[in-house]
């Protein structure tokens, strides 16, 4: 090998070292933009919708069908806390005791709600206690699935949990526990229709 050849080599790898060190800032600075643009979207509720839920307990109608199916209708307020509107395309749970119905398209129930950015709408959906003394005491998650203008998904949402006024004061319930004990009760009531 002549030393014009060696020069030319040590010319080549200089260069794809000047070359590595000039595309640098623009492979980071793109890595970057694409960390924002990503954090932006998730931050404003497109990839995964913010929703604030409250469950409404306090409106319960306990019913008890010819089946002898204990059961209530559970107003559920929906509030896009996102930038991004979102539909809710259903809703279920897996509790011992419990169990959250889909939507009844023969009673005219929306099997599909899109709430709007900042918009709030009410879900009404069917619980059904299959048995009181099973519905655990710790908090229990409940799934839903939903579509954005990137597509579907699901996701799980532990609601809060309420309190029982007790003769030691109040005392924390779990969301799940307090529904089904209110609609046991209701059942169980000699002023209960």
């Amino acid at each position: 090998m002549s030393s014009g050849d060696i020069w030319q080599q040590f010319g080549v790898a200089t260069w794809r070292a000047q070359h590595a060190r000039s595309l640098l800032p623009v492979v980071v600075s793109s890595c970057l933009s694409l960390v924002v643009i990503a954090a932006s979207l998730w931050w404003s509720g497109a990839i995964t919708p913010h929703i604030r839920w409250d469950p409404d307990g306090f409106f319960l109608r306990t019913e008890v069908d010819e089946n002898g199916v204990l059961s209530a209708d559970l107003p559920i307020e929906l509030e896009n806390e996102g930038m991004a509107s979102f539909a809710l395309t259903g809703i279920s749970a897996e509790i011992p005791g419990l169990l959250l119905l889909p939507a009844d398209e023969v009673k005219k129930e929306h099997p599909v709600i899109t709430v709007g950015s900042g918009d709030m709408k009410t879900l009404e959906t069917r619980i059904v206690i299959t048995d009181c003394a099973a519905v655990p005491h710790e908090p229990q998650p409940v799934g839903f699935t939903y579509r954005t203008w990137m597509g579907s998904g699901s996701a799980e949402v532990t609601w809060d949990s309420g309190w029982l006024e007790g003769p030691a004061g109040n005392l924390p319930v779990a969301w799940q526990r307090g529904l089904a004990g209110k609609i046991c009760n209701d059942a169980m009531s000699p002023d209960w229709p």
